[in-house]
């Protein structure tokens, strides 16, 4: 004699082939930070920001965006050149293309987010 299957209602074998819904604990926590987030979002359309410029742009303190900083060059999501202009010496950061990669899948995921709650 054959086992029959377990009935399912109509609602739950829906809710199993829709695709995963995105959840914002999938969110890369090393760009949401809001510091983060608007280090790598200038750094997108610049080609390279001094750590001055990202200080008085994002409102930082020095000791905030210096930490900041080095998590994602840690990372590398942005790269770091220290030179001289003139006597006074400079940093500068870059986007990499690894940290362009990571903002794109950020905000892919931020859109997927907003998208869905929108929908409910």
């Amino acid at each position: 004699m054959a086992r029959s299957q377990p009935l399912r209602r109509p609602d739950a074998a829906r809710k199993e082939a829709a695709p995963a819904q995105p959840t914002p604990d999938e969110l890369d926590r090393l760009i949401h930070e809001r510091i983060r987030l608007g280090m790598v979002s200038a750094l997108a359309v610049n080609e390279a920001l001094t750590f001055n410029e990202l200080k008085t742009l994002l409102k930082a303190s020095d000791g905030n965006l210096s930490v900041h900083a080095r998590k994602l060059e840690e990372a590398q999501y942005v790269s770091c050149r220290k030179f001289f202009d003139g006597r006074v010496p400079r940093t500068e950061y870059r986007l990499t293309t690894t940290g362009r990669r990571a903002l794109e899948r950020y905000l892919d995921h931020m859109e997927a987010l907003i998208r869905s709650t929108r929908e409910r």
